[in-house]
């Protein structure tokens, strides 16, 4: 799924092109991706967009009325292209917009479960949306980051992962920064030194400036991870081998010597097996 440095770079590519010319077609949308009916897509048509926000991994196209807002989700397939005037774009998109200069933008989703989201709601109601929300891992300073880990008693990484709790991080920024704070994905969130707290507000902004800065030059994955992704290659740091721990819904790399003290990290399935 797209994180934070990941949207944060596609809203800055996409500021400008959705904001020079009014809207001219809204839509089609496909049945699973378009989220609201009220009011119709078609309210979009005539308006034109002030530009684009992000809140965590969401982005958000408010127009320059102040009137309605296209709320947009990704999720874990989702992929976004602005296609200047006479670029191909696919013949049956998630979700489309066309402009009025002959651009357009297009939402497409690979495979047959359609996860991501499109809404348009007013200003009120996207605010409402989004009030789940926590702060953006970005604005996220050591104390308010004290505070949210104190607050709970769960595993870094779960916690890391919560947008109620930080928005903005997913599994694989979760890897990266926790390796760059040297802390185990399954430490206790509550559980911290002052000085490991200091670390991992540090690794936070680092890796997420980081991650964003190369995505903004056009890096792919394996330039951009250090961690995730990496099982059995050498550690960056040390040279251990990348450790894996699998989930259901996610998986966890990490390195057994610079985050673990040497200890082999399993989870509960593979527990199971062992028993």
């Amino acid at each position: 799924m797209p994180e934070l440095p990941e949207v944060e770079a596609l809203r800055r590519a996409l500021d400008e092109p959705v904001s020079a010319f009014p809207v001219e077609q809204a839509g089609p949308a496909h049945v699973a991706t378009l989220k609201t009916f009220d009011p119709p897509l078609s309210a979009l048509e005539g308006r034109r967009f002030e530009g684009v926000r992000r809140r965590g991994k969401r982005l958000l196209f408010p127009t320059d009325d102040g009137e309605l807002v296209v709320l947009l989700h990704q999720m874990t397939k989702g992929r976004i292209r602005y296609l200047r005037a006479g670029e191909e774009g696919p013949k049956a998109p998630a979700f489309r917009l066309r402009f009025q200069g002959g651009g357009q933008f297009v939402l497409t989703e690979a495979g047959p479960k359609k996860r991501a989201g499109v809404w348009l709601l007013s200003p009120a109601a996207a605010e409402a949306e989004l009030a789940h929300l926590g702060p953006d891992a970005l604005e996220v300073d050591e104390e308010r980051l004290a505070e949210i880990l104190a607050s709970d008693q769960r595993r870094l990484h779960s916690l890391l992962r919560d947008q109620r709790a930080i928005a903005g991080i997913g599994r694989a920024w979760a890897n990266e920064i926790l390796h760059t704070a040297g802390l185990s994905p399954y430490a206790a969130s509550g559980g911290l030194t002052s000085e490991q707290v200091h670390s991992l507000a540090e690794a936070i902004d680092s890796e997420l400036r980081r991650g964003l800065e190369l995505r903004e030059r056009g890096a792919k994955d394996a330039k951009v991870y250090r961690v995730h992704d990496k099982l059995g290659e050498p550690c960056f740091v040390c040279g251990t081998p990348i450790a894996r721990v699998d989930f259901e819904e996610h998986t966890i790399y990490y390195c057994p010597q610079c985050q673990t003290g040497g200890r082999v990290l399993k989870d509960r399935r593979l527990s199971r097996l062992l028993r």
